[in-house]
């Protein structure tokens, strides 16, 4: 029977494994996280390993795909007879990713509008997902801070194939795309699994109101935060005596429409990563029960344009692993 599966995946550390709770539609999640100065090899060895034992196909929409042990991986999967698909971000298709692929014969579809592709995800033989912020890069594997979630689930396999199907088959792209997942809640035994794909299914009134539940506290990891409609649920929460505590990567907080000051002046504590390269996540943890992540950054461009995928993750265990994150990356940030 599945469940949540917490995988110490934490760039190179040893992989100790503690089972979670059964879910009912045999759902196992496991979480990883990629962190600077500590070494990525694991994570990605887990990737590589996964790819090389694909026996029908693999769907990768993927930002950014430059790893070359990855990629490699993906060019010989390709070379003995697994179907293997790619769609990528215009910005990045010079990258050694697309180009390799192309040139092996497998099929890359490039996303060309103002708009990013921004998913990061893979759909291993129908049955595995790797999703998260983590793009295949040196830089995000072994310097920024990355989250990865890993299901093991035909239902959940289903909901991403059927977006890359959008993407790669449709050529249909942001708000174009039709609001149509299969399976948008998977049960847990201790709660639900929430997917949505953005624009489409509008997963930001599902984050608003996720936020507006919050009992007793709200923490957030953000790459970018400019989206004032959640801005304004955690200042009201903090008004109202809830616990709410962040962390912005440091070089966003001046782009235009940040709410870095305004949640400052709200009395919220946010504060500036202390990653000397990036801290890439987007997550928002409520009550230590429910995980918010995703490649959806706080911002209008990615509830309104980008090609996004959400999970929201109802179960306190995989929660408890993302405030062990939070508390690493908070702990470095600074004031």
């Amino acid at each position: 029977m599945g469940g949540v599966l917490l995988l110490g995946l934490l760039a190179g550390c040893e992989l100790p494994a503690g089972a979670g709770p059964a879910d009912k539609d045999g759902v196992t999640l496991t979480v990883a996280f990629t962190q600077s100065g500590a070494n990525g090899a694991a994570l990605e060895a887990e990737l590589v390993a996964a790819i090389e034992a694909a026996e029908t196909s693999i769907d990768v929409a993927m930002y950014e795909l430059d790893l070359p042990s990855v990629t490699e991986a993906l060019v010989q999967a390709h070379e003995r007879g697994v179907q293997v698909r790619l769609v990528t971000e215009g910005t990045y298709r010079n990258e050694r990713g697309p180009v390799a692929l192309q040139q092996a014969g497998a099929p890359v579809v490039i996303e060309r509008r103002d708009p990013f592709m921004h998913d990061k995800f893979i759909v291993i033989d129908g049955r595995t997902v790797w999703t998260g912020s983590w793009n295949f890069t040196y830089s995000e594997t072994y310097r920024n801070d990355n989250n990865v979630v890993i299901l093991t689930s035909t239902a959940a396999a289903e909901d991403y194939t059927t977006e890359f199907e959008e993407m790669f088959t449709e050529q249909l792209f942001g708000p174009d795309s039709p609001a149509n997942t299969p399976h948008p809640q998977l049960p847990l035994s201790d709660g639900v699994l929430e997917l949505y794909f953005a624009p489409e299914d509008k997963p930001q009134p599902q984050i608003v109101a996720a936020l507006e539940a919050a009992q007793s506290s709200i923490r957030f990891m953000a790459f970018t935060f400019t989206d004032n409609d959640i801005a304004g649920v955690l200042s009201r929460k903090q008004q109202a005596g809830l616990l709410v505590q962040g962390v912005v990567e440091e070089e966003q907080i001046t782009a235009t429409g940040a709410d870095y000051e305004a949640l400052r002046q709200a009395g919220v504590d946010v504060r500036l990563d202390g990653n000397p390269y990036t801290m890439h996540h987007k997550v928002i943890i409520v009550d230590e029960a429910v995980v918010i992540t995703g490649s959806y950054n706080f911002t209008r461009s990615a509830a309104e344009s980008n090609d996004e995928n959400v999970l929201i993750v109802h179960s306190p265990e995989l929660a408890a692993r993302y405030l062990e994150e939070f508390s690493r990356v908070y702990q470095q940030a600074q004031e």
